[in-house]
This record gives structure tokens, sequence and C-alpha cells, in this order.
């Protein structure tokens, strides 16, 4: 691939974007936004888009990749990203991609992904097969990156049955309820130099489940039914900073998940990803699931987290992490390193 060009950096105006686009204007790149029409205004208010091409709906998508194509542009995944275009219409993409596109089936698939996190030694929830062997409390997530979306938990099989109606057609995986506090670790794995660097934690803001907590069981009995049901749809995110002793074992746990990637999905997973885990009072880190590119948790850190102010001495955001490694390949004359 030619390397002499100008490069810009390109992301659907979603999710992460603002972190993404900022961060490529800080290491010297144009940027590109790709907005649905009438979600421009943030983007153009937080004067991070350099460029704003606008399309009706995320169909549209393809018919754009021509001009992306044209602008030398750089398209970088996030979760709204894969969800609204699926990891099918994702692979078939002309526009140069940062990162992987082969991992996204194993992230996509729960089942899947559960044989990647086991085999890089990861402890686990139970899963039930069937729903007739629940036989403790429950979560149902279904497949793909929906922040949380439709999630609900089933105390019992009778409960299941009553819940999964309004879910019909769903891929969905049943998975035990751990309880414990929930931790969220962002890394950045470099295929330039070989590393997978921590970047931050998170803990993430969910409707109405962290609300309930707010409520008095008495006054909770009072309410309907499904006024107290949890949800589990994602919100917001809160900003972590973990016991310096969990570090070691959070830093071994990333460098597994992406040295397993390698044997399943070569080259491996690289760029910004994040294992969702949960510390119980044993202080086990179980770990839920796995988001194969950057994070909506990573948005507090605009400005750089505790711990990458302590690698770089500079504001570093994932989103600017992410551009720094398109340079440096761009300068290594190494960008087939970072793209599919």
């Amino acid at each position: 691939m030619v390397v002499d060009k100008k490069y810009k950096i390109a992301t659907l105006a979603s999710h992460s974007a603002l972190q993404i686009l900022k961060g490529a204007q800080q290491e010297g790149f144009e940027t590109v936004a790709v907005c649905i029409k009438g979600r421009e205004q943030p983007y153009k208010q937080f004067k991070v888009a350099d460029k704003i091409i606008s399309i009706k709906d995320f169909d549209e998508f393809e018919g754009i990749q021509e001009q992306l194509i044209k602008e030398n542009a750089i398209i970088i995944p996030h979760a709204s990203f894969i969800a609204y275009m699926g990891f099918e219409r994702i692979e078939k993409l002309k526009v140069p991609y940062f990162g992987n596109k082969k991992i996204l089936h194993w992230e996509s698939d729960r089942s899947m992904e559960r044989k990647w996190l086991k085999a890089a030694g990861l402890k686990l929830p139970k899963i039930f097969e069937k729903p007739e062997d629940i036989d403790r409390p429950v979560i149902i997530k279904f497949h793909g990156a929906g922040g949380g979306k439709g999630y609900f938990l089933a105390k019992n099989y009778k409960d299941f049955k009553k819940k999964i109606k309004l879910h019909a057609g769903k891929g969905y995986v049943i998975q035990e309820y751990i309880l414990g506090v929930h931790m969220y670790a962002h890394y950045f794995h470099s295929p330039l130099t070989g590393e997978t660097e921590l970047m931050g934690f998170d803990k993430r803001y969910e409707s109405n489940v962290d609300s309930l907590g707010r409520i008095s069981a008495r006054d909770q009995m009072a309410l309907p039914q499904e006024q107290v049901d949890p949800s589990y749809v994602i919100v917001g995110n809160m900003p972590l900073v973990v016991r310096e002793s969990y570090l070691p074992r959070f830093i071994r746990k990333g460098e597994n998940v992406v040295k397993e990637s390698k044997k399943i999905a070569s080259p491996g997973l690289f760029g910004p990803f994040c294992l969702e885990t949960i510390m119980t009072p044993e202080e086990d880190i179980i770990t839920f699931e796995i988001s194969a590119r950057i994070v909506a948790g990573t948005n507090p850190y605009v400005n750089g987290s505790p711990y990458s102010w302590l690698r770089y001495n500079e504001p570093m955001s994932t989103g600017r992490r992410i551009a720094r490694e398109i340079k440096l390949a761009i300068e290594k004359n190494n960008i087939d390193k970072v793209l599919s």
C-alpha cells in the first residue's frame, strides 16, 4: 500500500467519535465524520470534524465508500459502527479499516467469544446450554454490540420463559449472574511494538438497574412490576482507578487474550479492546465479555487516564493512541500492519 499520501481519519459520528476525531487532530490528521442527517451538531460544536459527510441512514454507508477512498480516509471502528453495520458488511468494505476484521466474528458470537477467552486462561461465568437447567440467578444477553439493550435477569426457568417472549427470534446466551464490582479494563495492543498497554478502567451506569438501588425494598414492592424489573441499557460511564495490587493480574489477562487471538484470527487482535470483568468479594476476577475495539468507557479520559499519564507524560486518550499508532506505522512504512 502506498504510504506517501496524506491520510485522513474517519469514523461514524456516534459512540466514541468525539474522542477518536479529537485524538486524530492532536496527532496532525485531518478528520472526517460520517453523520446521520440531523446529528451533526456535536461534531460541529466541538470542532473535531474537518469534514462532515451526511447520510440518510446506515444503509447508505457503502454508497460513500468511493468518496472516503478519494479522501484517503482510514475508518476507525467502534461499537455503534459494528452494531449498525454487522461484521459481514464490514468484512466487505473496501475503505481502509483500522484493526483486524477477522476478529469481529469471534466477538459477535458469544459462544465463539467464550472459547477464545477460555483458551486464554480467563475465569468465566457458568453458561447454561438449556433454559430448563437454570438453577441460580442468570442474566440473558443477546448477541452483538447492543449496549446492554434487552438484557434481563431470570431467577428460574419459569421466569425465563415469561421474559424471553418479548425477544422472539434473537440469539442469546444464558449466563450465571455474578455478584461483585464491575470493572471494565481498557487496553491497546500495538502490532508495531508487540506490547499490550493498560489504558484505564471504567464503570458503567445502567438504566434502570443502577437507579433501583435508590429505592427501598418497601417502595419497590409498591411499584408496578414492569417498573422494578432491572434493565441494563448503558447510559453513561464513570472513571475508575483500581487497587494497584490488582494491576499485574489485569495486565496478564490482556496479554493472554492477545496471544490467543493470534491463533484464532491471524494476525490477531490489535488496537484498542476491553475486558469486561467482575471482581468478587473473594477477589477473583471473572471475565464475562470482550469488546474487540474502542469502548465508550474510554470517553471519560479524553485528556488521558491516570495510567496513560504515567506512561506518556502527555494527554493520551485511547482515540489519540489509535492515531499515534497509525502515524508511527506511516513513518515506519508499515501501514499494512495496522489496516485490513
